[in-house]
């Protein structure tokens, strides 16, 4: 994928800048300590010259290990929920930075100040049955531990007694509010390119505006991406149906051969069924708030077809909000103006509280 460079010069550095990155640290008794993860859109990203070591996989053989970058396990552990994870004399809760890397299938642990060598002689313990490999990269003074998971998951943390415990849990055994913010698009995918405006760049920005406003509640995000990357819809759909988010929303806009065409319209998925609250709802309300908001003209609900592959294949209540015609001239200079883009957010954040309020 093409988060691959990306996510290196994003996490290389982010040892030696803990500070500014926002994780929380919290005491839980007098010898353990909490770390709270993040995910990767969450993390202050800063640029610096890297030095790393590319890694290997490893097989489930017992205690395998491979040369360059694998760690290894111990078998068993299946009578603990924890991962036990030895760390260097020295390191403490302010030297341990966790990212969860949904959208790829894994977690990062970073670790600063860890002598040469440390994970090569080093064995990682306790219950790995969510895991399905474990590879480590040098950098600097520092390492970044690699694990690749067979589902989404979360993580509860202790820092105790020189180990680092990890139990990886269902995001519905933390979160009672959970949603998707798929940005369509992005990488090579452009989208529509109509007018200077392309679409992968409008809906990231509608997104980062988005986010903005739900940083602010306690309802947990996972958004597909947050970068000019191109998640395959596969990757897409699994998010929302791997976390059964309470509702996938899917930002797009619009193009048509008639310039005067213009509006609002959401899309829904006409052969999933959910009682209650189901996609069709889900896609008036996104309408609805959005054209509210905006003070825009409603165009109506369109049943997905399949074109609609991320709407299509959810199984949760999913709509794709199409945020305006890109094609059209006076709308696609509104669609290119910041405060615009914001209102457009506005009305999605709106929806999303009204089925919480329901």
């Amino acid at each position: 994928m093409q988060q691959n460079l990306m996510k290196k010069t994003a996490i290389y550095s982010i040892i030696f800048s803990i500070a500014a990155l926002g994780v929380t640290f919290f005491a839980v008794s007098t010898e353990a300590i909490a770390i709270e993860s993040k995910g990767k859109e969450e993390v202050q990203h800063i640029d610096e010259d890297i030095n790393y070591i590319t890694s290997e996989i490893i097989t489930d053989s017992e205690e395998t290990k491979m040369a360059d970058g694998a760690l290894t396990f111990e078998l068993g552990g299946a009578d603990t929920n924890y991962l036990c994870i030895p760390l260097p004399q020295g390191v403490g809760a302010e030297g341990i930075a966790i990212e969860n890397h949904y959208m790829d299938g894994e977690m990062w642990i970073a670790l600063a100040e860890v002598p040469e060598g440390f994970y090569e002689n080093s064995v990682i313990s306790g219950n790995r049955e969510k895991i399905i490999y474990g590879t480590f990269e040098n950098f600097n003074k520092g390492v970044i531990l690699k694990f690749g998971l067979r589902d989404i998951y979360e993580c509860r943390s202790i820092l105790e007694s020189g180990s680092l415990y990890i139990e990886l849990v269902a995001p519905r055994e933390m979160y009672d509010k959970i949603i998707v913010v798929d940005p369509a698009f992005g990488g090579k995918s452009v989208g529509f390119e109509e007018n200077g405006l392309r679409e992968k760049d409008i809906t990231l920005k509608v997104a980062e505006k988005l986010k903005e406003k739900l940083d602010t509640t306690d309802i947990k995000v996972y958004y597909t991406r947050m970068e000019d990357t191109n998640p395959t819809d596969e990757q897409r759909v699994r998010v929302a149906n791997n976390t059964k988010a309470d509702m996938l929303i899917r930002i797009e806009a619009n193009a048509e051969g008639d310039s005067g065409i213009y509006g609002t319209t959401a899309i829904y998925n006409a052969n999933f069924f959910i009682p209650g609250f189901g996609s069709i709802e889900l896609a008036n309300l996104l309408e609805k708030e959005v054209v509210s908001y905006i003070k825009g003209k409603a165009i109506g609900l369109q049943a997905a077809d399949g074109t609609d592959y991320v709407v299509m294949q959810a199984t949760v209540p999913a709509a794709t909000i199409k945020v305006g015609y890109m094609t059209n001239a006076q709308e696609a200079i509104l669609l290119k103006k910041e405060d615009y883009l914001d209102k457009i957010a506005t009305g999605i954040y709106n929806a999303i509280m009204q089925v919480y309020e329901e």
